[in-house]
């Protein structure tokens, strides 16, 4: 659930794309008429603070509790999967501040092409049609994108909200997007607890060496495979995976049966979201049992030995996001683990229809 769909920094891209000569505004066709505003091509490295500050002031406006550094958003979009940034992000600023941007990408998910758009308005110039302008324009280049893709089946539009974001919500809707799937996200006190749970017998918890890395991601990518929304993974998600800017592997559990990856958990501690919420929070982001091994207690044993790790920590709180309607029935088993569901997120989805079919 957490878009974190990631040790780049600010610096490599920067060193991706050359920053851009200054005359590079867009003509955006809905573009609202407000003094000063302009539409241009993301320059590099010299918009990724404005666009932090952007994400910052958005979601504490929405209470939505997940925030980015500089070295955070950096990563994400050295590390992005069929979007260019020099074609598919657009920047919006007045008074050469910026106030909003904009993303454009596509993905193959369960046979499907799937075409993704997303962003944040400043809240201090929301409902003045800079959101409009930049979902539409963001659609017309997804529409020249598919235009170079097979005529394979229907291809869909696609965006993500979390619960607090109600204006994203009814502005998609208002353009005939509708809700296809849910997302919960848990917490659980580190202070309540923690029961016992032992792995199978044969199964052993190991520490992250790097020499292992490539096992671990195929593993997890292969029990990831049958999941809602899943897209191949490529090696820019390995880069990804292993090169977050708040990488703790020591945090991870892996369980072995041998030279074989039963199970993954991908734990991490992010500091400007705690630093933002005054909080003591780490994430289990990726839980995932290969198939075989499935149904026997591994995910549980795995869930409790990341509680124990963090509390060790210091920190207070474990958090993670599931799919609703997950079919393994995480749900339930988080349930019973003591977590507790404290926020809401949403998938939303429409034909990518031609431009005078909306």
């Amino acid at each position: 659930m957490r878009h974190h769909e990631d040790t780049a920094g600010a610096g490599r891209v920067g060193a991706i794309m050359t920053e851009r000569d200054h005359n590079d505004s867009m003509t955006i066709p809905e573009a609202p008429s407000l003094p000063g505003l302009r539409f241009r091509r993301f320059r590099g490295s010299s918009d990724l603070a404005g666009m932090v500050e952007v994400i910052t002031a958005a979601h504490r406006a929405d209470n939505v509790d997940f925030f980015m550094t500089v070295d955070d958003l950096a990563h994400e979009l050295d590390h992005a999967v069929n979007e260019d940034t020099a074609r598919d992000l657009i920047v919006a600023e007045i008074d050469r501040r910026i106030v909003a941007y904009a993303r454009a990408s596509w993905s193959i998910r369960d046979g499907q092409y799937t075409y993704v758009s997303g962003g944040e308005v400043d809240p201090s110039v929301r409902r003045r049609g800079i959101g409009r302008a930049l979902l539409h324009a963001e659609q017309d280049r997804l529409r020249s994108i598919a235009a170079t893709h097979p005529p394979v089946g229907p291809k869909r539009l696609q965006a993500w909200t979390f619960g607090g974001q109600v204006g994203t919500r009814a502005l998609l809707h208002a353009d005939g997007y509708e809700t296809i799937r849910y997302f919960s996200e848990m917490a659980r006190s580190l202070a309540d607890p923690i029961p016992d749970r032992a792995l199978p017998d044969g199964l052993e918890i190991r520490p992250v060496a790097p020499a292992d890395h490539r096992r671990i991601f195929d593993a997890e990518a292969e029990a990831f495979r049958d999941h809602w929304g899943y897209r191949e993974q490529t090696d820019d998600d390995l880069e990804r995976m292993f090169g977050y800017p708040d990488i703790d592997t020591s945090l991870w559990r892996i369980a072995w049966e041998g030279d074989e990856v039963a199970g993954v958990i991908v734990t991490t501690v992010p500091r400007a979201e705690n630093a933002q919420l005054g909080t003591k929070r780490g994430w289990l982001d990726q839980i995932s049992v290969r198939r075989p091994w499935r149904k026997r207690g591994v995910a549980s044993a795995l869930i409790v030995s990341a509680m124990a790790g963090l509390r060790e920590r210091g920190l207070d709180t474990a958090m993670l996001g599931v799919d609703a309607e997950n079919p393994t029935g995480a749900l339930r088993l988080y349930e019973a683990l003591g977590f507790r569901v404290v926020d809401h997120g949403e998938v939303l989805s429409r034909e990518l229809t031609p431009r005078n079919g909306g």
